[in-house]
């Protein structure tokens, strides 16, 4: 697919066509930006529930035209009791990534839906929330097709997930994996869904669903307890900034590592490369990726414990001097630590040129595998992240946020275009941006072309325990061994992997125009009208 859909009264993109529809259908209805993103959100919680839940985290960028963007911070806290005694009392050397003790933050999405929706109040009368929810609850119900990618990692991932509580009897009916194409009914969460729909978001952390909620916590064996949900928040914060020829680009704050994916950008930007897809391009912006992890790996985190200034990091003639480190014609060796994931991003702009860039996570494939009995919430484990250390990068403190992958971008061009992209897929994330941006926005590549295009990851991600360059085979033979002369440890994978995550991407133009990309490795469609 290489044609990129245009239009002019809203646009939605997804990793599922069931959710960006459910999206079209509320801006049809006369919902905003943020109405619609709910919508697919949620959607997506029930028809794409290896990647996605309302038991994880979300963030949020949000614009209007002439107004400067703001985000939202929806990641959930360190419950009060989980800390270093908590573990070594279990026994634990390391955080596990699955069961129970992996369930151990609070899930944020649904506060930053409401926190959402409070700040865009003003726009227009809102819709309600049953129209709102009304595609979730109802695929929920009435059952959901299973994708072939859920399919695929329920039966990878069984021997670690089919044990924990209530997974197996909510996505393994009959003690197996679904098959691609079977019919899978998520009654206990469309009930949960109706919940929220009737009595409000914020009932998640206050009320009578927050008290089941906290209920089957403690049926499961969890540490995240009611008053952990009670003292949830989420926060409106300024985005983070940088400048590049032609455009402002805008990424979320930490916890995130959306400085991350400014800094590839815009280290990316000084070297001056003019032609996409040869070896300056790949071999420029994986190197910009190794400067900017270095940073990352050293002092993002935590806003609440982070001893720098993040937009530090941002100033230009620190931009100037790290690009100088850069080998035009050798890689810098490696060795790297794995920061995978399993996300969705979604991105919509309405009629009105208000536009959302937003991710939602449960982290690994199906989070923690922890499966709320009475409310089918599965829960995230976005909390294994942390390090079972007294101080440091990402030490387990009560209350104290994960170290977060997730990071929706947004660009402002000088001419009046106005974008919103992003990825899933952990430490492929910020490198996808890279990709998808350096060739629509610096080198006039068309939109789904840039997202369809043959892309690359360094590092691990998805389980894969090596740190090569992983390339796909649709790259010119003869770059990639320009590749591997460099230095670069290259592994070649297959032409569409999902390895390289699902990206998206919409951008409406000074004239009112819409374009829109998804991603052909991926379940999902470009919807609008």
């Amino acid at each position: 697919m290489l044609e990129t859909p245009r239009a002019r009264r809203g646009m939605v993109t997804s990793p599922h066509h069931l959710a960006s529809q459910a999206g079209l259908h509320i801006l049809k209805a006369g919902g905003t930006a943020v109405e619609a993103a709910i919508a697919v959100a949620a959607c997506l919680s029930v028809v794409y529930p290896h990647m996605t839940g309302i038991g994880g985290d979300g963030f949020w960028l949000i614009a209007e035209p002439g107004k400067p963007p703001t985000t939202v911070d929806a990641c959930g806290r360190a419950g009060a009791a989980v800390d270093l005694a908590y573990y070594a009392k279990h026994g634990c050397q390391t955080i596990p990534f699955r069961g129970p003790l992996a369930a151990n933050t609070v899930a944020g999405t649904v506060s930053g839906w409401q926190k959402a929706l409070d700040l865009s109040k003003h726009w227009q009368t809102p819709l309600s929330r049953e129209q709102l929810l009304e595609s979730a609850i109802y695929y929920a119900e009435s059952g959901i097709v299973v994708t072939r990618s859920q399919s695929e990692l329920t039966a990878e991932k069984a021997p670690e997930l089919q044990d924990q509580p209530n997974f197996a009897a909510a996505f393994m009916p009959g003690g197996k994996a679904p098959a691609e194409g079977d019919v899978l009914k998520l009654a206990a969460l469309g009930a949960t869904l109706k919940r929220l729909a009737a009595d409000g978001f914020e009932t998640f952390y206050e009320g009578k669903l927050a008290d089941s909620i906290a209920a089957d916590l403690v049926r499961v064996g969890a540490p995240v307890t009611g008053d952990d949900l009670l003292r949830h928040q989420a926060s409106e914060r300024p985005p983070l900034s940088v400048a590049v020829h032609g455009a402002e680009l805008f990424n979320m704050a930490p916890p995130t590592q959306g400085l991350s994916s400014l800094m590839i950008l815009a280290l990316f930007d000084r070297l001056g490369v003019t032609q996409a897809e040869g070896f300056d391009h790949i071999h420029g912006l994986v190197e910009a990726t190794k400067q900017a992890f270095l940073v990352r790996d050293e002092h993002v985190g935590d806003p609440d414990y982070m001893t720098v200034d993040p937009a530090s990091f941002l100033d230009e003639a620190l931009l100037d001097e790290m690009a100088s480190r850069i080998d035009r014609t050798k890689a810098l060796p490696w060795p790297h630590v794995r920061k995978p994931g399993d996300t969705i991003w979604l991105g919509v702009i309405d009629g009105q040129g208000r536009s959302v860039s937003f991710i939602q996570s449960v982290y690994f494939e199906f989070g923690s595998g922890v499966v709320l009995p009475e409310t089918g919430i599965c829960w995230q484990n976005r909390g294994a992240s942390f390090r079972l250390q007294a101080s440091g990068w990402n030490a387990l403190k009560p209350n104290r946020k994960p170290f977060h992958t997730l990071n929706p971008a947004m660009a402002i061009f000088d001419d009046g275009r106005r974008m919103v992209y992003g990825n899933m897929g952990g430490e492929g994330q910020p490198q996808t941006q890279a990709a998808v941006f350096s060739r629509y926005g610096m080198f006039g590549t068309p939109l789904q072309q840039a997202v369809s295009a043959p892309r690359w990851l360094l590092g691990k991600t998805w389980g894969d325990e090596s740190v090569t360059l992983k390339l796909e085979d649709r790259f010119d033979p003869a770059l990639i061994r320009q590749l591997k002369d460099a230095g670069h440890e290259v592994e070649v994978l297959g032409s569409y992997t999902s390895t390289m995550g699902h990206a998206g991407a919409i951008v409406q133009h000074a004239n009112g125009v819409l374009e829109g990309a998804t991603d052909p490795r991926s379940d999902g469609a470009v919807a609008a009208w």
